[in-house]
């Protein structure tokens, strides 16, 4: 297959056909025109092809050798119409439009980019003029798309779970919590749009079963810079200031990006547990306080060589130091539900981690034809210690010290590398617009863990709790993917992506070694068919994997606190997902959308309790298979002239089967989602926001789920022609929206947990923009993409 594969790739530049490359810029005087139409029609009126005009008034167009007739027309302008012989790649140059003054003498027309996009592989959600994201971060943006929901630290897509965040699409290969804190550096008045890929093409890293997140920065056009500095502070029980700036440059042939972000301060992490053992309740509540002191950057700049090659390069470094004071009290009650004893846990943990992505990279155009070409070389690297103390002291009621039940201190440390390596090509034929390319990554991990015994006020090394775990990875790469558009109505595209994975896991504390390996193919289909104007109908289908992290793959045990730990398990293995999706659209406002993805080989965390020794234990298994389905609207419309509402439902519904005896029965159920966003535009300077969303109580697979709602609301005010923006942020107002109610049963044995990290919080922002602000600074990808993102 390889082979084949090869003789594919080697053969296809030679199937081009006769075609010419039509150029040119839409202009208003100085000013690009955005999104303008240039329409090519036969000398019959018949339209042949056409495009829309970028951001810097550019169009591109791909056509056999002929004689046609060009149109060229925007709202508010005067068309312009020629015939026009093309024999060989044409650049129009700059076409003027000029103002229709007749038509707009006495009206005001005021264009806006619709709030949902439905593109055939993806749904865009515009975010420029979003009032509850301005001053925060891209989590806030988030937490605003349709069908995106952000729970205990996870990012997922309704009815996909655990999600991919990508930026510019770049992958952020960070853990779930260092995931969370890098994205909040990101300033959310840096984000044009979010794209939500529920069935990412074939071009993407096939991991992760629950989609892509592509989060878009803004930019502008050429000849220009740009700074942008904002300054917030956020209130829950504790306080913390927030300071992002980013500078954009773009002139000639250098193209420089610049941004850099921080937080200090503190937030409040609170959760409780309840766990039902025969002999009686016992009742954790944990109360902490942790630093928020992060600070991240990057810096990318390109270098056109040519007008058909470019090269450049970024690098990217992120550092967390999110230490915190840690309190934890659990009332030991009888079966009478009367107190025997207190165990109260007193814990400091000290973490330390950084990440350094490099990227360099070529890009060629090959010819005319938009043929193109990218080389891009990467290397990333995570280094993690942490340092854990905790002492657990029992009392007897009322408060009296009854002895110390144990006393110790966890030492961590974890290393990754990778090095990654992707070509990818373009290849547009009169047929089919083709893409294809390859990958090769190399990953090595290695972690280890120093437990000391403290209960004599001394560090004694136990080594029968420590641990050092190696890891490597290598995984190779080749995909194809193919465009067809038969007419004005019907697209069809088609991908398969072929990944080879080899992987060795050593516990050189256990001598214990686990190798795996795998060839796997992940197809992706597309249907989209426009019947008019009003009526429209997409159906994707896409195979993914979903890969353990590294962390989860060491089989010893971490202690999080005197009753509790958590093991790795080096025999987990990827699950496999199918996932289906039909979307019916109604005049481009109103959304049907009905899914099925089914999941094999699917692991999780699952949390027991030993009624001995009452210790929680939380372990990973591969134990279930999955159907999970269901079906939305999304409507978003102009209510008023000054009131933009999006609305969205859902109806959800899962079916689980355990295929691993792990002492507990299948939760099914069904969920409601319901979110209702509304901005009211007062002025043209004043804005405020109101967000409400809820979610009902579900039970699926291991775990029930309980309700959450939240009632969000912002104010934003602009001023010296919108260079400055002061807002007022409120969220969860009634403190509703936080995990509750997560319960299971293993073994008899029934937890119920509840989190509430800063649920509840206001935030006040201040925006400063100078400069010039015509920039068009182009942003990278990495290559390292799948790697990065399991890095824990």
């Amino acid at each position: 297959m390889n082979r084949i594969l090869i003789l594919i790739f080697l053969a296809l530049p030679f199937w081009a056909k006769s075609q010419v490359k039509l150029t040119g810029h839409v202009m208003n005087g100085s000013e690009p025109i955005l999104w303008a139409n240039v329409i090519i029609s036969d000398h019959s009126e018949k339209v042949i092809t056409g495009s829309i005009t970028k951001d810097d008034g550019s169009f591109a167009i791909i056509i056999k050798k002929g004689s046609y007739k060009l149109k060229v027309s925007f709202l508010g302008f005067t068309s312009l119409e020629n015939s026009i012989l093309l024999e060989k790649d044409t650049d129009l140059g700059k076409i003027s439009l000029t103002s229709d003054s007749k038509n707009l003498k006495e009206i005001v027309v005021t264009a806006r980019k619709p709030l949902i996009e439905q593109k055939t592989d993806r749904i865009i959600f515009h975010t420029e003029n979003n009032i509850s994201a301005s001053g925060g971060n891209a989590i806030n943006v988030l937490r605003l798309a349709p069908g995106l929901t952000i729970q205990n630290n996870t990012i997922s897509i309704l009815g996909k779970g655990s999600s991919h965040v990508m930026i510019n699409g770049r992958l952020i290969e960070l853990s779930a919590e260092d995931l969370i804190t890098y994205l909040n550096s990101i300033s959310a008045d840096d984000i044009k749009s979010v794209e939500v890929i529920t069935t990412p093409p074939a071009q993407y890293e096939a991991g992760g079963n629950g989609g892509l997140i592509n989060i878009i920065l803004k930019k502008g056009i050429n000849d220009s810079w740009k700074n942008s500095a904002t300054l917030a502070y956020n209130q829950n029980k504790y306080g913390f200031l927030t300071l992002r700036d980013n500078f954009l440059y773009n002139k000639n042939k250098v193209k420089l990006s610049i941004s850099t972000g921080g937080n200090k301060g503190y937030s409040r992490k609170k959760q409780d547990l309840n766990t039902y053992y025969p002999g009686g309740l016992w009742e954790l509540n944990y109360d902490g306080k942790q630093k928020e002191d992060n600070l991240s950057g990057r810096i990318a700049l390109d270098y056109d060589l040519s007008k058909k090659t470019t090269i450049g390069g970024q690098y990217l470094q992120n550092y967390n130091n999110p230490s915190s004071k840690d309190y934890t009290s659990i009332n030991i009650r009888n079966t009478s539900n009367t107190i025997d004893s207190v165990l109260i846990n007193n814990g400091f943990r000290k973490l330390d981690s950084k990440s350094n992505t490099y990227n360099i990279h070529l890009i060629s155009n090959l010819d005319t034809l938009n043929r193109k070409v990218s080389f891009d070389v990467d290397y990333f690297t995570y280094d993690s210690k942490s340092n854990n103390n905790f002492k657990a002291d029992m009392f007897s009621p009322p408060k009296i010290f009854s002895g110390t039940n144990l006393s110790a201190q966890n030492v961590s440390n974890q290393k990754i590398n990778n090095l990654s390596a992707k070509m990818d090509i373009e290849h547009p034929l009169k047929l089919i617009n083709l893409s294809y390319g390859a990958k090769i990554s190399f990953t090595n991990s290695q972690s280890d863990v120093e437990y000391y015994n403290t209960m004599t006020g001394n560090h004694i090394p136990d080594p029968n709790q420590s641990n050092e775990f190696k890891y490597i990875e290598n995984n190779q790469a080749v995909y194809i993917n193919g465009v067809k558009k038969f007419n004005d109505k019907l697209n069809f595209q088609v991908g398969l992506r072929l990944e080879n994975t080899q992987t060795s896991g050593l516990s050189r504390t256990l001598n214990q070694t686990n190798h795996n390996n795998y060839l796997k193919l992940f197809p992706t289909v597309y249907i989209a068919y426009k019947q008019n104007e009003d009526h429209s109908f997409l159906f994707n289908y896409g195979k993914r994997i979903e890969r353990p992290g590294f962390a989860v793959l060491n089989p010893f045990r971490s202690y999080i606190n005197s009753t509790s730990y958590s093991e790795g398990n080096p025999f987990l293995q990827p699950s496999y997902s199918n996932n289906f999706d039909f979307t019916y659209s109604y005049k481009g406002s109103l959304r049907t959308n009905a899914f099925l993805n089914v999941t094999s080989n699917g692991f999780g965390v699952i949390f027991t309790s030993d009624p001995v020794s009452k210790t929680q234990i939380i372990t990973r298994q591969n134990y279930y298979k999955e159907y999970y389905y269901g079906i939305g609207e999304n409507y978003s419309s102009n209510i008023l002239p000054w009131w933009q509402n999006q609305t969205s439902v859902y109806l959800l519904a899962s079916k689980t089967q355990f295929t691993t005896q792990i002492g507990a029965i299948p939760q099914n159920g069904s969920q409601i989602y319901f979110a209702f966003n509304n901005t009211f535009s007062l002025s043209q300077s004043f804005k405020i926001q109101a967000d409400y969303t809820y979610t009902s109580s579900f039970n699926k697979g291991l775990y029930k789920l309980g309700y959450t709602s939240g009632l969000n609301i912002g104010l934003k005010q602009t001023l010296l022609k919108k260079n400055i923006s002061i807002s007022l942020f409120a969220n969860d107002v009634f403190n509703t929206a936080y995990l509750k109610n997560y319960t299971s049963i293993v073994n008899g044995i029934k937890q119920v947990y509840n989190e509430n990290n800063s649920s509840r919080f206001f935030r006040l922002s201040l925006t400063y923009n100078f400069g010039n602000n015509k920039l068009n600074a182009k942003q990278r990808n990495f290559g390292n993409d799948e790697e990065r993102k399991r890095a824990d």
